[in-house]
């Protein structure tokens, strides 16, 4: 019985290797493991419901005990707090591996819950943006769920089939789901705002005067959605296909998403002769209301919050570090954008004139 423990742990660890850091190639960690799952890892260990409920191992608790004896020791000698299987070091809480970020993307969510209600309550069902504004809301809730389950359980527990065995192994299913669902979000956030400043939103009233020929902003339009459906198309299949996820690459992609959306705010704030923008299709290029600094507002802070995620370090008391921080900043960020949204959308330059 002994040998079978002994050989499913190390098949775990291999089945894991892809996602080595400094701390799991470490000695001392894989020994440590071995010794746990030799003494504790039986047919009838069982383990408590709260780690039971989160997909949650034996090796796994192994690996999570044995991860935090060696961070113990590093802080008492002084050394260096190292990361496991790409991850620093967090205290679980009722089975979650990082509770502060779970905590603060269902914060995110919630503001997003809250921001799709007040577009739905405050900005009229004619209004031609009010749907692209709802359905970036529920890409974003969606985003933020997704990312709640990723921070309580990176990597879900599916059974590896083997000649002779099964074994546990970790594949970076909810990783995947993570990602997908922020990419998806900042594609539509992009997509609805190309839609909104180049005004290729479907003309909702015939009294709806705007230079712009109707068959024109329609092939635009068609143009535009089908671009930005087949770059998402791409993007996820080309991450699903590798055989091993390309974390450069889709930092880059999202990063170059997110900077095209918040050049065209940034855009929208400025002042003439400045932006080249025409806010409003029923207002003169001139008009530029006395808010439109807000969106300027909204990518200073947007920027200063992204810029949390290049300062990694060790989690403070093993629950706070700049992941969670960054979760934590975007919330009130969101909860502005709505505001700014609905004062946008209200705005009279989406008024025709009565013929």
């Amino acid at each position: 019985m002994r040998a079978f423990v002994y050989r499913t742990c190390i098949l775990a660890l291999l089945a894991t290797l892809t996602l080595a850091s400094s701390g799991d190639r470490a000695p001392d960690f894989r020994n440590c493991i071995s010794a746990c799952a030799g003494d504790r890892c039986h047919p009838w260990t069982k383990l408590p419901p709260d780690l039971r409920l989160t997909r949650w191992t034996c090796i796994d608790d192994c690996k999570y005990n044995c991860m935090h004896m060696l961070t113990d020791d590093a802080v008492r000698s002084g050394k260096n707090i190292q990361q496991y299987y790409g991850k620093w070091p967090f205290w679980r809480f009722m089975g979650m591996q990082e509770p502060a970020s779970v905590v603060f993307s269902l914060w995110n969510l919630w503001s997003h819950l809250q921001g799709a209600r007040q577009i739905r309550r405050s900005v009229p069902v004619t209004h031609p943006m009010r749907s692209y504004y709802l359905t970036w809301a529920y890409v974003s809730i969606n985003a933020w769920l997704w990312s709640a389950v990723f921070h309580t359980r990176g990597t879900v527990g599916v059974m590896l089939v083997t000649p002779r065995f099964h074994i546990p192994a970790d594949l970076p299913r909810t990783e995947k789901l993570d990602y997908f669902s922020a990419a998806l979000a900042i594609m539509y956030a992009l997509y609805h705002t190309v839609t909104r400043m180049l005004h290729l939103y479907p003309r909702v009233s015939s009294n709806w005067n705007t230079k712009s020929n109707h068959k024109l902003r329609s092939t635009l339009s068609l143009a535009w959605s089908a671009l930005c459906i087949v770059a998402y198309i791409a993007h996820v299949t080309y991450l699903s296909i590798l055989p091993r996820f390309d974390y450069t690459y889709n930092i880059v992609f999202n990063l170059v998403l997110g900077v095209m959306h918040n050049l065209l705010w940034l855009l929208y704030s400025l002042p003439l002769p400045i932006s080249p923008l025409k806010r409003f299709p029923c207002a003169p290029k001139s008009y530029r209301p006395s808010y439109a600094y807000k969106a300027g507002v909204f990518v200073a802070l947007t920027t200063a919050a992204t810029a949390l995620e290049l300062f990694d370090f060790p989690p403070v008391y093993r629950i706070l570090d700049a992941h969670a921080l960054w979760h934590l900043s975007t919330a009130p960020i969101a909860k502005f954008w709505y505001e700014f949204l609905v004062e946008d959308a209200l705005d009279e330059g989406w008024r025709a004139p009565p013929q």
